[in-house]
Formats: C-alpha cells, structure tokens, sequence
C-alpha cells in the first residue's frame, strides 16, 4: 500500500510539473522578431527569461519585440565589440564554462571553470575578463554552504588568475574564510573594484591586477560597478527589511566617498550595469529588467519583462 501510495504521488506531481511547464510560455509570452542578435550600437542585450538565450532589443524601445539567438547563457555581458557569456558546462559534470564571443555571438575563446555561474563583467576595452562562481567542497566551507571563486583574465597577455583569493589586502591577514566576488574594471585595466566578505562582514576594495595587493574602501558593500566616467561606483548594501533580499543600491563618488541611497527601494540582489554615466540598470527575479537613475531621483521603470542580465551596446 505505501509503495501504491508513493506511485501515485509521483504521477500527481509529474502531472502538475506538466501542466506547470505547459502554462509557463503563456505567462512568460513576449513579442519575437525575426533576425539576427548581434552587438549593434544603441541595443540592449540581455539573457530572455523562457529560453536562456542571449537576446536584444532596441535600448529606444526595450519594451517592444526581442530577437533571440542561440547562445545559452547564465549571464552575459558585451564591451568593445565583443561578448563575454558565463554559462553551465555543456559535459555531464556540473560545472561552468566562459566564452568570448565575437559581435555575432560566434564563440572565439573558452575557459572551463568549476562551479555555478554568478557574475561576470569585461573591462571598457574588451581586454579584461572577470567572472564568479559559486562552489563547493572548500575546506574551509561549512557543510552544505557555498564559497565563491573568482577568476581575473588578460585577454592581451593571456595571464589567468582562476582564483584572486591569494590577494594581499593592506592591514589584514589574509585568511581561509576570504571569499572574493564581483569584479568591475577602471579603464587602466590593471585597477579594479570588488567585493571582499572575511569575518562576516563584506568591503568594497580597490584592487590592482598586476601586482595582486588590494585596499579596502568602505565596510558593507557587495556587487561593485563603476560608472563609464570613472568616478562612481553602484554597489549594494545591507539594510532592515526583507531578509531574503536585505540589500538597497547605493552610488558612491570615489572622489568625495559620498554615497547617495537609489531610488529603487525593493531588494536588488545583482551586479548593476551602467546604460549611460546618469542611468543604472538590473534585474529582478520575476520583473525582468528595470533602470532607476544614479543620482538617487526619479523613479524606477522597468525596461524589458521576462529578462535578466542587461548590458548595454554602446
């Protein structure tokens, strides 16, 4: 009888997970358009919720009709003609794989990488690549707990460091429970900003590439993005409220080291992209992608429904 019992479970959930997949692509239905995803100026390119495709729209009209490709990403981002895609390992192993892509998505580079893919982001000039996983397996990890591994790559002198957690940080000890995330390079492509997490507590640091040493600017900031200017940096940062989502976007003037709370009050669990040195955008579980000005006014608009990871060509 329990076995009877335990069949007959399965068949109703089976059943339910059909009719779920069945409904899902009229609540995610969105207007298509035939032709080819390639990294136009003035496009919006992100990854289309119901496919996991790398897909583009017109930044003039993000909400109209979407071209979608072929190419399978968990995140995606484009700078100087090229694209960088973070995506699963295609083996029977889990694992992630990242890819270069030239501005018709045709792949041109390939690193495969452990873990689950998280972030990833290229410098101005194409030259610089970053990306984030989450693993398991570290010694140092609690049971059933993920750490992060977060790799930095020279595309012009080919010098790969799989894992920047060995980085000096000035006035710490560096320590096993370091755990690094969220690169975003400054224009000299050797500077960079990210996020340090040690004793609980997470930084934003300034951290130089070539010499593998890093400073911290500021206590309780995560995900980093500098402005096309090169004077701010979007991060987010923890306060009261939803404990599932307990961040809210700052911009901060690494001149002055004033930070300005966004208008955007819902918890923003990701890594922000500049669409201009005055707009920010990012997505939103279940809302696809919004933008909110970077000055801390306005209001927040959403964009492109049923989307994630946005980048813009310039």
């Amino acid at each position: 009888m329990r076995i009877l019992i335990v069949i007959a479970a399965v068949i109703v959930l089976g059943a339910g997970a059909t009719a779920y997949a069945l409904r899902a692509p009229e609540e995610v239905s969105v207007a298509v358009e035939a032709g080819p995803v390639e990294l136009s100026s003035g496009r919006l390119l992100f990854v289309d919720e119901a496919s996991g495709k790398v897909a583009s729209v017109p930044l003039s009209s993000p909400g109209g009709p979407r071209r979608v490709s072929s190419l399978s990403c968990k995140r995606f981002y484009t700078a100087a003609g090229q694209g960088f895609c973070l995506a699963d390992a295609s083996g029977p192993l889990p694992g992630a794989a990242a890819v270069w892509v030239d501005r018709g998505l045709t792949e041109r580079r390939r690193v495969e990488v452990d873990g689950v893919p998280n972030r990833a982001k290229l410098s101005a000039d194409g030259r610089m690549a970053s990306w984030t996983t989450f693993v398991t397996g570290d010694s140092y990890a609690q049971a059933g707990t993920f750490s992060t591994r977060t790799a930095i790559f020279d595309q012009e002198t080919e010098v790969y460091s799989s894992n920047i957690e060995g980085t000096r940080v000035a006035g710490m000890k560096t320590t096993n429970d370091m755990n690094w995330w969220g690169v975003t390079f400054a224009p000299d492509d050797r500077t960079y900003y990210a996020t340090l997490s040690t004793g609980g507590k997470t930084y934003l640091v300034q951290g130089d590439a070539v010499d593998e040493s890093a400073k911290t600017l500021r206590e309780n900031a995560e995900c980093p993005s500098l402005s096309p200017d090169g004077t701010r940096v979007a991060f987010k940062k923890r306060v009261p409220g939803d404990g599932a989502r307990p961040w809210r976007q700052h911009v901060l003037d690494l001149t002055t080291m004033v930070e300005t709370p966004l208008a955007e009050t819902r918890g923003i669990d990701d890594q922000v992209v500049w669409l201009d040195n005055d707009t920010i955008a990012y997505g939103l579980p279940g809302e696809g992608i919004w933008a909110v000005q970077a000055n801390g006014e306005g209001a927040p608009r959403q964009l492109v429904p049923h989307a994630s990871s946005p980048s813009v060509v310039s």
